[in-house]
């Protein structure tokens, strides 16, 4: 029985419950969910997927992202929440001894980006916010980091996992990073009437940082959208966009949209990949709809 699950903060805490529920017998495998789309990854019986879009091929499927609802049968859960680990939390609440009540309110609370401007300018006075944005995904170097930090939720409360030698350290690097990221955004976003566009096609390796920040940055726009190279031929870009939290009037929704794109999403957020020869004509669509702001008949 193998985890199959996202490189994000709700992945990492849905794998930390399904491993107290199930018996895993094999390690996390970490996808993303295009990966699931494009049938990229050999899904097999057995699989407990979770965050990711369905695929037939898996045993149990939990999730809670609008633009992944489906309309056949399947053994797990999907609801419309704020966090996937909410939604296996509930699932397998008879199964789970340990407390993780706490765990699951803040994934909720940082996966529906449902945060103030203080925890968004100053995460570091804030545990959980601020190892959420140790959990980036930058390749396959990472995945040990991803283990340690589904073990260590395993066995400590906040403090004992924050106080680990190697966390510490990532939590230290992501505050710099962010001061460093504050600065990229300045100077490489602009605002096209009610939308803010951060574009990272300049840099080799688009810099990463609190992707809550531009919200504060950039507060009479009412989405962001940020594009950058999904891979160093520049073959293919990878977009995200997202509804302001503090500046909540956009209309459009944003998984839905996406969606036609090779994407998905929530309502508030989503992301798309795409080949660059098709940039020209898909930026400036997605643009335009969150411009014109309607919500879909």
């Amino acid at each position: 029985m193998r985890i199959v699950t996202r490189p994000d903060f709700d992945g990492i805490v849905c794998a930390v419950l399904i491993c107290e529920a199930e018996k895993i017998t094999e390690s996390i495998k970490w996808v993303e969910p295009h990966e699931i789309q494009n049938r990229l990854i050999e899904i097999k019986e057995g699989d407990i997927m979770a965050n990711l879009p369905f695929d037939d091929r898996c045993s149990v499927w939990f999730d809670h992202h609008e633009s992944n609802r489906i309309g056949s049968a399947y053994t797990g859960s999907f609801k419309k929440a704020p966090s996937a680990a909410g939604v296996v939390y509930s699932y397998y609440k008879g199964k789970i001894k340990r407390d993780y009540k706490q765990l699951v309110k803040e994934t909720d609370k940082i996966d529906s980006a449902c945060l103030s401007i203080d925890e968004v300018l100053h995460p570091e006075a804030y545990p959980y916010i601020l190892i959420s944005m140790t959990v980036s995904n930058r390749g396959v170097t990472e995945e040990p980091y991803w283990n340690r930090l589904v073990g260590l939720l395993m066995k400590h409360d906040i403090t004992g996992v924050i106080n680990d030698s190697e966390v510490k350290e990532r939590c230290r690097a992501v505050v710099e990073e962010n001061r460093i990221y504050k600065t990229v955004l300045s100077e490489n976003t602009v605002l096209n009437k009610n939308v803010s566009i951060t574009d990272l096609r300049s840099y080799d390796k688009a810099p990463e940082g609190n992707r809550f920040l531009v919200y504060s940055l950039f507060s009479e726009a009412v989405v962001s959208v940020r594009i950058r190279y999904d891979d160093p031929e520049r073959q293919k870009i990878a977009l995200s966009a997202g509804h302001n939290i503090f500046n909540p009037k956009c209309r459009v929704n944003i998984g839905k949209m996406l969606s036609k794109f090779g994407g998905g999403g929530h309502k508030g957020a989503g992301a798309c990949r795409f080949l660059t020869s098709r940039a020209g004509e898909y930026i400036p669509q997605i643009i335009s709809t969150l411009i014109e702001n309607r919500p879909e008949e």
